[in-house]
């Protein structure tokens, strides 16, 4: 017995192990530093994973995660996102599985719709603004040497696997559940060595009024926080963005502790603990919250953010630590939350169950229904499609309640443990009247384990400075707008433009836009490379975060994806073109970047700290580049991605009158023997990705009547030789931009050899022949071209999208590229890249600037203003 005895206090003296699944949405990181900041003597932190099914998108996340860690001194911490592995029709789950899709809807690929995650915003206040911390990332915390690299990057799954499989481990769930039940469905056997799962999620009882009964959910209107609220009342958004899991999660078997909306609305970001935030940041984590929240408030809708903005996943986590406490302790009152057991379920369908009607995957079409799930089952209703869905309005079916956390009896209910609300500080002397708000400025401001330096100490000479051509070396070039969706391709003909002589070209302005292959946030990669090129003057403006008629008409900051649900989420899509292919974090860094920050005279409710830095629009560059053009002088465009911007700018008011030409890269005029490009989309056998991402811009664009020159898709395949490139690239001169030009195009063409994920990255190659066309004044091109009558196929079926017709009656004509030399054209694009001329001047490509930036031959320097 004494022996006994002895190994139990071994093993009581043993760290807990935490496994962390996080959408690093601004609480999270929260929550991460709070957790991070722990004695590793009590608790440990052994892995981290990323949901990318939520707030943030996974390119993105992995960079700011490594960072947070580098910065924390925390490097041996793993971190998983991702991965190539699908579900099969039959329920098999494959290895390797990314978790980028709601488990309803994921199959053998990472593309696919957004029937849930539509809920959660893609612009400012939403995707945009974490993805880059409300534009704090890159001008907080350090850059260490873990990155994102392509087929090098651990998964989800292989990091989940390491770390349970390692032994007894609690898990923390700050997102979606995707990751952990596809986890658990996967590998039951390693059930066992979960020993409790705390998550943060769930609405139970949160806005009943007075005296009614909860267990009638129409006695509880806005039980939820989704927005717009009238299809959904009742979910919460990280139950919301995958029911599915949360319910396997939830029958696991496992025991769990939830902090749901309940708890949570009991502990807001309230003034007296702002004000005490703001007096108390004496660590590097602490700056780096407080400024986060800050921001967070001054970009506020409204004037409610003390009394709406919680402390949802960092509160979960303290009243986590404090019950893993109490179970070494053997203590029974959690310090921070008032706690109840409960028996609830997570709504995964609506009733009627075992009705059919096409919103179900899970058994629409097939003859087992997946999982082994019971035909008329809990899970065999109708699933809500979007936040429009029509079954959710329907006078007589009433509001869906999928993600809805739903007290039961019976065979569905599960005995979970509850936190209710946020307990009183103990101290009746302070000003904080929680006890969490007490704790969590004490650990964040602890000088123990604390963050080693910011960007700024990590490089105490590192000056931002803002690099322009010298006044004196006016542009008398034809005036450019480049319209870009940021893809690899993009960026290539990106360099070109800013290698072409300025007495040919002068790029006037960059459109970014976020309806093709990349997110909104990959903007700062477009500053990094003309702070790179020296061209910090060049203005860039966001484009629109939604095609034609996909935003929400009554909400339009959330939308549907009826056509960028044919892009990739993981290897060779959004993964890899917000990292630039894992190359991103090799460019010199520009003080221009993304910010949340705005001002009054924009629209928005309060001007920021910095309203001069607002990050442009679409439209205020296009007005600005208007201003700037000599009398008489006319634009021409170059549109390498959707429409959506350039329709845009059409309709405005005497637009047309001041477009010279506009190149399209995109489109396919084929003879109906050669098929499109839409390898996501197999029923559509000739569209191209950028016409059938906004076939309704690119129809009002092409109905215009505007000179348009194509650069249709046969050509582009013409020019899409990897090695042909290659081998011109490797026999000029190395300038930076030839480098970075060279080692992208080597990694492209080496994922496309070892991975079918990849099979499709000569379409980014093709892409830089648009620029060339319109940039090149060589006869040795010998382009030909052709004018036919083409019109757009923009509504109906699916298999006909985006397709471009030739139409002799109503079609109008525009010029086509028909012929090119092809030796002429590679050699050309490498003796252009390779030219010592208008080279880079901040620092070299894989060397990041790391000091004070000096005035550079034919350039001058000046302090950080933005457009």
């Amino acid at each position: 017995m004494v022996l006994i005895g002895f190994m139990m206090n071994i093993l009581d003296a043993r760290p807990r192990q935490i496994l962390v699944d996080t959408d690093l949405d601004i609480d999270d990181v929260f929550a991460l530093f709070y957790l991070l900041k722990q004695n590793r003597s009590e608790f440990d932190l052994q892995a981290i994973t990323i949901n990318a099914n939520g707030w943030s998108d996974a390119g993105h996340a992995v960079n700011h995660l490594y960072d947070i860690l580098f910065m924390m001194n925390r490097d041996d911490i793993p971190v998983g996102v991702g991965g190539e592995g699908g579900i099969s029709l039959n329920g098999l789950i494959m290895p390797e599985v990314g978790g980028y899709l709601p488990i309803i809807d994921q199959r053998m690929s990472t593309e696919g719709g957004c029937r849930y995650r539509q809920a959660i915003p893609l612009g400012p206040r939403g995707r945009l603004d974490i993805n880059t911390n409300y534009g704090l990332r890159k001008e907080f915390l350090p850059k260490g040497h873990r990155k994102y690299i392509p087929l090098k990057q651990a998964s989800v799954q292989q990091v989940m696997k390491d770390a349970i499989s390692s032994g007894p481990i609690t898990v923390f769930l700050m997102g979606t559940h995707t990751n952990f039940a596809l986890f658990l469905m996967a590998n039951p056997h390693l059930k066992r060595n979960v020993e409790h799962i705390y998550a943060m999620g769930g609405a139970i009882r949160s806005t009943c009024p007075k005296g009614s009964d909860p267990s009638q959910p129409a006695a509880c209107a806005n039980i939820g926080n989704l927005f717009p609220l009238d299809s959904n009342p009742y979910a919460e958004f990280n139950f919301f963005g995958d029911p599915f899991a949360a319910y396997e999660v939830l029958h696991s078997g496992i025991p769990v502790t939830l902090v749901p909306l309940d708890a949570t609305r009991t502990i807001p970001v309230d003034k007296n603990f702002f004000q005490a935030f703001e007096r108390s940041r004496d660590t590097y984590e602490a700056q780096y919250c407080f400024q986060s929240l800050k921001m967070v408030r001054d970009t506020w809708f409204s004037d409610g953010f003390h009394e709406n903005y919680y402390m949802w996943d960092s509160f979960m986590v303290g009243v986590a630590l404090s019950d893993m406490r109490n179970q070494q302790n053997l203590e029974e009152e959690n310090v921070f939350a008032e706690m109840e057991y409960m028996n609830i379920t997570v709504v995964t369908s609506n009733k009627p169950y075992g009705v059919s009607d096409g919103s179900n995957p899970f058994f629409d079409g097939l003859p087992i229904p997946k999982f082994g799930l019971r035909s008329n089952g809990v899970h065999s209703g109708h699933v809500q499609m979007g936040m429009r869905d029509p079954f959710c309005k329907a006078e007589h079916k009433g509001t869906c309640q999928d993600g809805y956390t739903e007290e039961v009896t019976g065979p569905e209910a599960v005995r979970v443990l509850v936190a209710t609300s946020a307990k009183p500080s103990q101290d009746t002397k302070s000003s904080l009247n929680k006890e969490f708000y007490e704790s969590f400025l004490n650990v964040l401001n602890n000088p123990e384990q604390s963050g080693r330096f910011n960007i700024t100490t990590q490089f105490p000479h590192y000056k931002e400075i803002v690099l322009k051509p010298d006044s004196d070396m006016k542009s008398t070039g034809k005036p450019v707008v480049f319209d870009m969706d940021m893809s690899a391709g993009d960026f290539l003909s990106l360099l070109y433009l800013l290698k072409v002589p300025r007495e040919l070209i002068d790029l006037k302005g960059i459109i970014a836009g976020s309806t093709g292959w990349a997110t909104a946030a990959t903007v700062d990669i477009v500053y990094d490379v003309l702070h790179m090129m020296g061209r910090d003057d060049i203005p860039v403006g966001l484009g629109d975060a939604f095609a034609y008629e996909q935003a929400d008409p009554t909400f339009p900051a959330i939308g549907d994806c009826k056509y960028r649900k044919a892009i990739p989420h993981g290897g060779g899509g959004f993964l890899d073109a917000d990292t630039l292919y894992g190359l991103s974090r090799d460019l010199p860094s520009s003080p221009r970047r993304y910010t949340a920050e705005n001002s009054m005279r924009f629209g928005a409710p309060r001007n920021t700290d910095r309203p001069e830095f607002r990050q442009p629009l679409a439209i205020d560059v296009w007005k600005s580049v208007i201003k700037s053009l000599d009398p008489a002088a006319k634009i021409t465009i170059l549109s390498n991605g959707p429409l959506t911007n350039l329709a845009s700018i059409i309709h405005l008011k005497n637009s047309s009158s001041v477009i010279q030409d506009i190149y399209v890269v995109g489109g396919h005029v084929g003879n109906g023997n050669e098929k499109g490009n839409l390898f996501t989309v197999p029923c559509n056998k000739f569209a191209e990705f950028n016409m059938f991402l906004d076939p309704l811009a690119a129809k009002t664009v092409f109905a215009s009547g505007l000179n348009i020159t194509l650069i249709p898709l046969s050509m582009q395949r013409r020019v899409s030789s990897f090695p042909m490139m290659l081998n011109k690239l490797q026999v000029v001169n190395r300038t930076p931009e030839a480098s970075l030009a060279h080692h992208l195009l080597a990694t492209l063409w080496n994922l496309q050899q070892k991975h079918n994920r990849y099979h499709h990255m000569d379409l980014f190659l093709g892409e830089i022949l648009g620029a060339v066309i319109l940039a090149s004044n060589t006869s040795r091109l010998n382009r030909i071209f052709e004018f036919k009558p083409l019109d757009i196929l923009a509504e109906g079926d699916e298999s006909k999208i985006g397709e471009i017709i030739i139409d002799e009656k109503q079609g109008k004509p525009v010029k086509i590229l028909r012929s090119i030399n092809e030796e002429a054209y590679y050699k050309h694009f490498a003796e252009v890249l390779g030219n010592e001329k208008q080279s880079a001047v901040s620092g070299w490509y894989g060397e990041p600037q790391i000091a004070d930036t000096e005035s550079q031959a034919g350039f001058r320097t000046s302090k950080r203003p933005l457009f």
